[in-house]
């Protein structure tokens, strides 16, 4: 019966004492959750009600949210699952969707980030133009380029990988990442390839363009009088936070998939559960407190809610 069952599921093993601590598990995942689509969606709801936010860095902002909200909707719905059942499997196929949802909200990440440096580079930059350029059509390609393109080209990897023989049933994780390359029967170099020429596209270049657009931001902002270094260093702060956050946190990622010599199961998770955390709950926390339209947004929202 168990051979039957693992042909058609992958066992994830990167529980600690799950039996132990079910509810300990539950509990902490699922406060950190509705943490996290509470703050994002306050954020979100405050951006689409108000009139004056509908601009295109607070669309960008917003589209940035939701999209970190879709990212923690792949990961934490199935931990809740997997620590009240008593055991911790995913079917193949549903495994390399979630691998597919995963690297794809994380790849639009990076694109929406470089379209606000864009979207700030104009306006700093080029203010008399910045009408004219970033109209409602530029928004909407900007956006959904933002998850075309890396939907297209994770889809390529996720298909290699669904169809590569597999010969382990043991994924030493708590949800489908890069490690399901691990499973297979024997490395594809293609898969490789294809995952090189895809994280360069989506994520190497993207980040490339970000640091070179701020760098020149910076640069032509130093050049000219206070006011507009003022509203470069208010408008862009924060976007470099995230970005520098974002990075630490795909770096930390990439670190754990590569660790190839022995560690506890217990430090291993410890290094996973960071990943998820720190990052859907940074944005909103960022954007709340250092955007000033948002973060007076938020104090009158909040005066309300108290009867000032």
């Amino acid at each position: 019966m168990d051979d039957k069952i693992n042909l058609t599921y992958i066992t994830l093993d990167g529980y600690v004492e799950v039996e132990k601590y079910r509810y300990v598990y539950f509990v902490i995942i699922f406060t950190l959750y509705a943490l996290i689509i509470c703050s994002n969606a306050i954020i979100v709801c405050l951006i689409v009600i108000h009139q004056s936010l509908h601009e295109p860095m607070y669309i960008f902002i917003a589209a940035l949210l939701i999209n970190s909200t879709f990212y923690s909707t792949t990961i934490y719905p199935k931990l809740l699952l997997d620590v009240l059942s008593e055991k911790q499997i995913i079917s193949h196929t549903m495994c390399h969707l979630q691998y597919f949802f995963l690297y794809t909200s994380g790849a639009s990440e990076f694109i929406l980030l470089a379209a606000m440096a864009y979207d700030r580079y104009v306006s700093i930059c080029k203010p008399l133009q910045y009408p004219a350029i970033m109209r409602k059509t530029t928004l909407c390609v900007f956006l959904v380029l933002a998850w075309i393109v890396p939907a297209c080209q994770v889809a390529g990897s996720s298909v290699l990988s669904a169809t590569t023989r597999v010969c382990t049933f043991t994924l030493q994780g708590i949800f489908c990442n890069n490690s399901v390359y691990k499973l297979h029967c024997v490395s594809s170099r293609l898969l490789s390839v294809y995952g090189v020429i895809v994280l360069l596209n989506v994520a190497f270049f993207p980040m490339l363009y970000i640091v070179f657009t701020y760098t020149k931001i910076l640069i032509i902002s130093y050049q000219r009088c206070g006011e507009v270094r003022k509203k470069a260093a208010q408008t862009c702060l924060p976007h470099l936070l995230v970005l520098l956050n974002y990075s630490l946190f795909c770096t930390c990622e990439v670190f754990i998939l590569r660790l190839e010599f022995d560690i506890s199961k217990t430090v291993r998770l410890i290094l996973t559960l960071q990943v998820v955390l720190y990052h859907p709950l940074f944005n909103p926390i960022i954007y709340g407190l250092k955007m000033k339209e948002i973060s007076k947004r938020l104090k009158g929202l909040f005066c309300q809610v108290k009867g000032c």
